[in-house]
């Protein structure tokens, strides 16, 4: 997919503008592929092993999805607590350019990793990155579709009962 605005929001706007909403758009395709996975994997019935709190509660204990967080038996608030707190701490000190030498929105390598990336041409690294914003724009509608047929109920080939 190439260059898509369709409300024109980036009309008049300086790159500086277009390369932050690259990098948020990026950022939440990665997001949404984690979460497409993460639904898929859970509702095929795979959990972590062992207690996820002192009182011996399973990972398995609690429900697929939004009724993880939302539903009646869904996981304690101080739990969503810890989770929301474990995003943001990722989201300051992880997953950010924190040396500013990133070579295009979302380089997150932080001079790591230069030895896997620079073997690639001009050419490939332009297809790789690519085919990431491809595949982040479609998990985002997955996911979405995933949380509708969450909320509408009933069973789909691949994810089961929802």
């Amino acid at each position: 997919l190439g260059f898509f605005d369709p409300l024109g929001m980036l009309d008049g706007a300086d790159q500086a503008r277009f390369d932050r909403l690259r990098y948020v758009e990026v950022k939440h395709g990665r997001i949404a592929q984690l979460a497409f996975l993460g639904q898929i994997v859970t509702r095929n019935g795979q959990h972590l092993d062992g207690p996820i709190d002192n009182a011996g509660d399973a990972f398995s204990s609690y429900p697929n999805g939004l009724a993880a967080i939302l539903g009646p038996n869904a996981i304690p608030k101080e739990g969503v607590q810890q989770i929301l707190i474990f995003i943001g701490l990722l989201e300051v000190a992880v997953m950010t350019d924190w040396t500013e030498k990133g070579e295009f929105p979302g380089d997150l390598r932080n001079g790591t990793f230069q030895g896997a990336w620079d073997k690639w041409s001009d050419k490939q690294k332009l297809q790789k990155r690519a085919v990431e914003l491809n595949n982040g724009r479609a998990a985002m509608m997955g996911i979405l579709g995933l949380m509708m047929h969450e909320q509408i109920g009933g069973s789909y080939p691949i994810i089961g009962q929802m």
